[in-house]
C-alpha cells in the first residue's frame, strides 16, 4: 500500500508522444503491479503527461517501453529541493518517450 500522499504530489513524470492508448494501458497495469500512486494525468497537444510518486518507476517503466515498443527515450532531472534530514539534493525525473512512426 502507498503511503499517503498529497494529490498533487509527484516525483516523476513520463510523458508519452503522441498519446497511444496500449501504451497507457501499460504503464497504468504497471503502476498496480508496483504499487505506485498516478497523481494526474494531463493531454497536450502532443500526447500525454502522467505524474508518479516515483522517480525510480518512471525510469523503469521508460525502459520497459523502450524494450517493447518501438519508439525513443530521453530521461531528464530537475532539482526540486533538499532532503530536510540528509541534505541531499532532491531531483524529479521526467521521462520522455516518443512513439516512432511505423
Amino acid at each position: 500500500m502507498h503511503k499517503q500522499l498529497h494529490s498533487d504530489y509527484y516525483e516523476g513524470k513520463i510523458q508519452i508522444r503522441p498519446y497511444h492508448q496500449e501504451i497507457m494501458n501499460f504503464i497504468e497495469n504497471q503502476a498496480r503491479k508496483y504499487d505506485i500512486y498516478i497523481s494526474k494525468q494531463v493531454k497536450v497537444k502532443e500526447g500525454i503527461d502522467i505524474y508518479v510518486s516515483s522517480n525510480k518507476f518512471a525510469r523503469i517503466v521508460g525502459k520497459k517501453l523502450k524494450k517493447s515498443y518501438n519508439g525513443e527515450l530521453k530521461e531528464s532531472k530537475k532539482l526540486f529541493g533538499k532532503d530536510r534530514m540528509s541534505s541531499k539534493n532532491l531531483y524529479r525525473v521526467t521521462v520522455c518517450f516518443r512513439l516512432k512512426n511505423e
